[in-house]
């Protein structure tokens, strides 16, 4: 098991296939890792599923309007075209690669449209460095995100059960 050094700065994440821990940059998206921590918080993140899972690239996840099991809007169907009730964050790039295991905020062609949707890098993916903003890399279950099911949009799809700032945890 990884060792927890910043327990504000990271996340545990429990899946429907087993436990994820991310470490957080809070020095190079400050406002998107508040956004991730603050939605951890308030439960927000628990239930949503997996909805855009793409092969040899990533994992999506994220979308706590429409892509929430038992909430008041969930719909698979519309699942990646929702939020969440607060205001769309001002892109936060970097210089930081996107490689196996990066968190980072999707988004629309907007640069400043990212909100709660985020996926996880299953490999390097040079083309979306300096477009994205990356907020965090796996560091404990990259194995748990390569089991989750594949598809556009997912079939059954995995969840997220629990996500929280590891402090609180």
């Amino acid at each position: 098991m990884a060792e927890i050094k910043d327990p504000e700065n990271t996340i545990i994440m429990e899946t429907t296939k087993g436990r994820v821990v991310i470490s957080l940059f809070p020095d190079l998206a400050p406002g998107h890792v508040e956004r991730i921590k603050e939605l951890s918080r308030e439960g927000a993140y628990d239930g949503v599923v997996f909805h855009r899972v793409i092969e040899d690239f990533m994992a999506q996840t994220g979308d706590v309007q429409f892509g929430k099991q038992g909430g008041e809007s969930f719909n698979p169907a519309r699942a990646g075209m929702g939020g969440s009730s607060k205001p769309d964050l001002k892109a936060e790039f970097s210089a930081t690669s996107h490689v196996r295991g990066t968190c980072s905020m999707a988004r629309s062609q907007n640069p400043n449209s990212a909100n709660s949707q985020f996926f996880i890098c299953f490999t390097d993916a040079p083309w979306l460095n300096k477009q994205y903003s990356v907020w965090g890399q796996v560091i404990e279950g990259m194995e748990v995100i390569d089991q989750i099911k594949r598809g556009e949009p997912v079939r059954d799809p995995d969840s997220i059960v629990s996500m929280k700032v590891a402090a609180d945890a």
